[in-house]
């Protein structure tokens, strides 16, 4: 897009919740004018899919990372493909890679007996793709994308790295909290009238919940997805087998990943490989010059690298939707209860 203003891309996609007035003090630009273009940037798909950062962690759910390859798929099949895989409520994620691998899926499940269960569905669905290798996920770094920054005001105001996963102690979640998180999931930018309608409690009630779960650190925050097509940038993500690795020099890796503006985001994982870096940039020849530096630096503890390009996410979330099945009918229950017990009101 011309003249696009990348400092309200970052700022917008990095916060998808943030308020307009906000907006307008950090660039100091007119609160109608920034959301006429906050508007066009999501009618144009630049700005899509919202979506809440939850630790999963905290749930007792494992994330597990499958990368399919096979035949070439048509543009109607892939279609069929994303919809059917989208009924599926334990997948969180999907998206396109161009390379080895030809379409990714990410399941949160209680345990690795759930995950097989509905991997198989999901091989069964998708019979074309009929090869694939999957990874556990450990934990996940979010890096904000300050490479997009050109103003010292909104650097000022960067957001900070976000890690999800990892060794968490499982919490219980009230009623209340689960409607409020359920409704947050479903559509992440509800602002607290609509939240509490949602969530069927009052505002006040909602809005503590929400500042207590962000205080807890089971909401760690709230982005857009990129089109990375539209924006022409460049999106690779590097797998990395490491060998003889000491916890210095793996903190100092992932230091290095923090303080490089291109790096996104940094899966570890269990599997066939150790890490994956998502690297994005407005230059190719930039991560082609970041990958050689990495690999130099890190050359004794690499001991197989591969990069594939991202095409592009149809999906992700951090929560899958089945968690939440069960407060939905006892909700249904509810109102089928409430509507007999009316109707015999009436009667009498």
């Amino acid at each position: 897009m011309r003249g696009l203003d990348s400092d309200l891309v970052y700022l917008a996609s990095e916060n998808a919740r943030e308020k307009i007035k906000d907006l307008s003090l950090v660039l100091k630009k007119s609160s109608p004018r920034l959301k006429y273009t906050l508007k066009l940037l999501e009618r144009e798909g630049v700005l899509y899919n919202p979506y809440t950062v939850f630790d999963y962690s905290y749930f007792g759910l494992m994330l597990f990372r499958v990368y399919f390859k096979g035949g070439y798929i048509s543009e109607n099949d892939k279609v069929e493909i994303i919809k059917k895989l989208q009924e599926n409520h334990y997948i969180v994620a999907m998206y396109e890679l161009n390379g080895e691998f030809d379409l990714a899926i990410e399941i949160e499940a209680p345990n690795p007996s759930r995950f097989n269960k509905e991997l198989k569905k999901v091989a069964s669905l998708i019979p074309s793709l009929n090869t694939f290798k999957m990874v556990l996920n450990v934990v996940t770094h979010l890096y904000p994308r300050t490479y997009l920054i050109k103003s010292q005001a909104v650097a000022l105001n960067a957001e900070t790295e976000i890690i999800v996963g990892g060794d968490r102690s499982i919490e219980l979640f009230s009623t209340s909290e689960m409607m409020v998180m359920k409704a947050l999931l479903e559509r992440p930018r509800l602002r607290l009238t609509h939240l509490a309608e949602q969530s069927e409690l009052n505002i006040k009630t909602a809005s503590s919940i929400l500042l207590d779960l962000r205080k807890r650190k089971i909401i760690k925050g709230f982005k857009f997805l990129l089109d990375v097509n539209r924006l022409n940038l460049y999106k690779f993500r590097v797998f990395l087998t490491l060998h003889n690795i000491s916890q210095e020099r793996e903190d100092e890796m992932l230091a290095y990943f923090r303080g490089v503006r291109e790096v996104v985001q940094v899966n570890k994982t269990i599997g066939d490989w150790n890490l994956e870096v998502d690297i994005e940039s407005t230059d190719k020849a930039k991560i082609r010059h970041l990958i050689t530096e990495m690999r130099e630096r890190f050359k004794e503890i690499i001991s197989y690298f591969n990069l594939i390009e991202f095409y592009q996410y149809y999906e992700r979330a951090f929560l899958p939707k089945y968690l939440f099945e069960q407060y939905e009918k006892e909700k249904v229950e509810k109102v089928t209860k409430v509507v007999p017990d009316l109707e015999e009101e009436k009667v009498n």
